[in-house]
């Protein structure tokens, strides 16, 4: 709907030295919002009441309920807003500038300007630049201004004026008009590593986004989503499909968020195969992404938010990683069973590794220990094909590796690396 609604500005000041001067120009600033919906507050009663039908017939003659509805509170009519309201980050703010000659002589060379003094920062809002020749009595010049607030805190809107008499005299005034940006929504971030152990090589990281409504008004979420860094890809997890082919919303086909109400969004990034390949390069504090949430409220009217860069610190896998490529989810009791390690140097240093297999008291390497591996120069990897049995039944941790660097003489330990069901082949399931 197109319909605006006018609210004067709040706090507005002119300077001392030209409140004392009589000009002939008058400026009006006024913000533009949009209207709301009339409300009605019906009253009934019973036929058999001492006022009988009266009511409801009012109700019905009245031209701003419902026609057949007219005891529902919301009407058919939009009523102009009535002061100045409230501004939130992420909004766009708009507001009509008119200056008008009250005088009864002709003034010339008319220049309004129109800036926005934040915390940080100046801007200028003229849609122009240019002065205007001249301005006839009762003849007025507007100006319509519009800018997306991405600061908080107090604003002050200074509108300046400029003109020249008919003798020859150059007048000048402004007006400061102050206003405070508020806060619409809290949003909390938290990153869950996908791995809790040595078996993963995904290095998924989840992020959950909790977004709270702090306004006094309800929200229409239109699009909260995550742009990740050149370094990761997301997949979105607030969809569930169901046999279509795109999924419905975990909230919903209205995605209203009430006053005070928070929402959990969930999203997987899993960093790209040129990175994943780098064991330098994801480490320390990396760049997950920003999230970008786009709402509507009263009327349509659109609000946009983008956070700053989220940042996680990168779990540390000290100079050596090992982690698994392949493992079986079942063996059988005492038959051998392949699996597939991954060897990466995560320092800055060439290392000459050695491989030692250690037996525990279920699980039996097969194989040769304190075979050489070779050099591995830094960021490099190595995959390493081995072959193992278990001798007891189970849920059985798979451990005993040892991992020694020659030029440093250090010994790195890998245990409870991954764990294996392991199921007798004799025995039938209802035994």
């Amino acid at each position: 709907m197109q319909a605006k609604g006018q609210s004067g500005l709040p706090s507005a000041k002119m300077d001392v030295n030209q409140a004392k001067q009589e000009h002939l120009l008058a400026l009006k600033v006024m913000r533009l919002t949009k209207p709301t919906l009339f409300t009605n507050m019906p009253v009934t009663c019973e036929d058999r009441d001492l006022p009988g039908d009266l009511f409801s017939r009012l109700m019905r003659e009245d031209p701003s309920t419902i026609k057949g509805a007219e005891t529902l509170m919301l009407g058919e009519m939009l009523t102009l807003p009535q002061n100045f309201g409230n501004i939130f980050l992420g909004e766009t703010f708009s507001s009509y500038i008119s200056v008008h000659n009250d005088s009864s002589q002709v003034v010339k060379d008319i220049l309004v300007k129109a800036d926005l003094q934040t915390s940080s920062q100046r801007l200028n809002l003229s849609a122009s630049n240019s002065a205007v020749s001249e301005l006839k009595p009762e003849c007025c010049i507007d100006d319509v201004i519009h800018h997306e607030v991405k600061e908080i805190g107090t604003h002050i809107l200074v509108c300046a004026v400029s003109y020249t008499t008919q003798s020859g005299d150059k007048l000048y005034f402004r007006k400061f008009f102050k206003f405070q940006v508020l806060k619409p929504l809290d949003v909390k971030t938290k990153f869950y590593n996908a791995e809790s152990d040595l078996s993963s090589v995904t290095d998924e990281v989840f992020l959950e986004a909790q977004i709270q409504n702090i306004t006094t008004s309800p929200m229409f979420m239109e699009k909260v989503s995550l742009e990740p860094s050149m370094m990761y890809n997301v997949t979105e997890l607030n969809t569930v499909t169901s046999g279509k082919e795109n999924g419905e919303s975990t909230f919903g086909k209205m995605s209203y968020l009430q006053p005070m109400d928070t929402r959990q969004y969930l999203y997987c990034l899993k960093p790209k195969p040129e990175f994943a390949e780098k064991a330098g390069v994801i480490k320390g504090v990396t760049v997950i992404g920003k999230l970008d949430i786009v709402w509507k409220t009263n009327l349509g009217e659109r609000g946009r938010l983008q956070t700053s860069q989220l940042q996680r610190m990168a779990p540390g896998y000290g100079d050596v990683r090992l982690s698994l490529e392949f493992i079986p989810d079942t063996v059988n009791l005492e038959e051998p069973f392949d699996i597939t390690c991954k060897i990466t140097n995560c320092s800055e240093r060439t290392m000459d590794l050695v491989l030692e297999m250690c037996n525990t008291r279920s699980v039996h390497w097969c194989g040769v220990s304190g075979r050489q591996l070779g050099k591995l120069s830094p960021s490099a990897s190595l995959s390493i094909p081995l072959k193992l049995l278990s001798s007891v039944q189970g849920l059985q941790s798979i451990s005993g590796l040892r991992l020694t660097d020659t030029f440093l003489k250090r010994t790195y330990e890998y245990d409870d690396i991954a764990q294996v069901c392991v199921v007798c082949p004799y025995l039938s399931p209802e035994s």
